[in-house]
């Protein structure tokens, strides 16, 4: 009896740490040298993803993801859109050659007829629903509709009045569409998918989005937005924007359809007129939106009930038309590097992206230069980070100034913790990036130029932020709750034994 509940602990204790991962990604393919289909499957599977998203049904894709395991999503282009809506052997001839062809050995599980239809291809609006359905009756032939479902991603913007959520409603203009399509959607058991992206709602606000809102930012209570109506508190644009699409269902009587996020992200680099489109704030949103969705947090009107989505995107697309920003929603650079390391906590190795293990922890240049040096003082003293090296003659002097410095002794205190959750962040005056600082004869810790260890020593945590600032926000009812219940496991197990 003792054995058996012993690896039950075991069990529940593997699953806890290996979440069901519930984080996608897209991958798009405007890439100058796009790697080839051999080396995305091995970078997802690195990073643990098990979601993915593809905007077309490329053969050489579907044939490298093959007994993988990985959920995939296919697409219908929106130029393929019309021959398919009007024809059930063109549906039938699509599906045949581009799931059938490989189904179960690739794990497809939904088609996403389309991209954002309604408002980037207007005219194909009427032909929708019809090549839903015809993809869906193909699927039935094929004896596959119970294992892939069919839908189609909408952008947000479909959604008119999006606060408060509980007032949306669908753009009427589209509602010989949309009721249709929320018809076919409940029939069939499939989600409706939606594009969310709070970086294009900040941005269009003018201000009147707080930035913290827009990256899941912790709020204090009397800056959260509240719901007259409902009385829900949103604590961030995401999940307004999904409750919106929520109440906007129930507006038409539709309340059983599931959301499934296929895109949201925030870009990492932008032109002189995207101040905000940054590396700093693309971390701090796509790793908060990771943890919200690991975490199960679900939405205020939801709570518990997670919402599955994908990460726009996986790689940097840099042949993408428009604006410097189009071309930067990549988590990943196409050699494999980062673009910047996710701070995740309890996500286990779901997108962990550090595939280098090369990290390091500097000074943000444009901050309070007398918080940089409080942090500094910090860490040379309390800390306890040997800063012999930033002494005047040695090697690490040069440059003289607070923010190299401050660089040096972030980093060693950073190495010296083993690059823990929230040991780079000196009340957000710190930030981790993938490039070695070293520089001459000034090797940084951590550097692969170094032959330098340092031992972990805990006894000194870091000053963090808790409001504003960049690190890592553990979500603590749920760590509680796993930890709490696997304690009990162990008292029960310590009784039988």
């Amino acid at each position: 009896m003792a054995a058996l509940l012993l690896l039950f602990l075991f069990l529940f204790a593997s699953s806890a740490l290996s979440q069901d991962s519930l984080v996608g990604v897209n991958i798009g393919t405007e890439v100058t040298d796009m790697p080839s289909p051999t080396q995305v499957v091995t970078l997802l599977k690195s990073q643990n993803i098990n979601r993915v998203r593809l905007y077309d049904a490329d053969r050489s894709m579907l044939l490298a993801f093959a007994h993988t395991g990985i959920q995939l999503i296919i697409s219908v282009p929106n130029d393929q859109l019309l021959g398919i809506s009007q024809s059930n052997a063109t549906a039938a001839n699509w599906v045949t050659r581009n799931v059938a062809a490989y189904y179960p050995a690739t794990n497809i599980t939904a088609i996403a007829v389309g991209s954002e239809v309604l408002t980037s291809l207007p005219n194909a609006a009427p032909v929708l629903v019809s090549a839903l359905k015809y993809i869906q009756a193909a699927l039935v032939t094929a004896n596959l509709d119970r294992q892939i479902k069919v839908s189609t991603p909408h952008a947000s913007t479909i959604i008119l009045d999006s606060f408060p959520p509980s007032q949306a409603f669908f753009n009427k203009t589209w509602d010989p569409v949309i009721v249709p399509l929320l018809e076919f959607l409940q029939s069939t058991g499939s989600p409706l998918m939606l594009n969310v992206y709070p970086y294009f709602d900040y941005v269009l606000s003018n201000g009147v989005i707080p930035l913290d809102y827009a990256l899941f930012q912790p709020l204090q209570a009397n800056k959260e937005a509240v719901d007259a109506n409902t009385l829900l508190h949103y604590t961030n644009v995401f999940d307004a924007i999904v409750d919106a699409a929520y109440f906007a269902m129930s507006y038409l009587n539709f309340t059983n359809i599931p959301i499934v996020v296929t895109e949201s992200g925030w870009p990492s680099k932008g032109d002189g007129q995207e101040h905000d489109a940054t590396v700093e704030n693309a971390n701090t949103y796509n790793s908060n939106l990771i943890q919200h969705v690991i975490n199960k947090t679900g939405t205020p009107k939801h709570p518990g009930t997670a919402v599955a989505t994908y990460i726009y995107e996986l790689y940097n697309e840099d042949t993408r038309p428009g604006p410097l920003s189009e071309k930067n929603w990549g988590l990943f650079h196409t050699n494999g590097t980062p673009v910047y390391t996710l701070r995740l906590a309890g996500a286990g190795a779901i997108l962990a992206n550090d595939t280098t293990n090369q990290t390091f922890c500097v000074a943000k240049e444009k901050v309070d230069k007398k918080m940089l040096q409080a942090a500094l003082d910090w860490a040379c003293g309390p800390g306890k980070v040997d800063c012999s090296d930033l002494m005047q003659g040695e090697a690490c002097y040069e440059p003289d100034d607070v923010v190299a410095h401050s660089s040096y002794a972030f980093n060693a205190y950073y190495q010296k913790m083993g690059k823990a959750s929230g040991s780079c962040d000196f009340k957000g005056v710190a930030t981790v990036t993938t490039t070695d600082p070293s520089r001459g004869t000034c090797v940084f810790p951590g550097s692969a130029k170094s032959n330098r260890t340092l031992g972990h020593n805990t006894t000194a945590l870091a000053p963090s932020a808790n409001s504003t600032t960049s690190g890592c926000f553990l979500h603590p009812q749920a760590s509680f709750v796993n930890l709490t219940f696997l304690s009990l496991l162990l008292l029960i197990a310590l009784v039988f034994l």
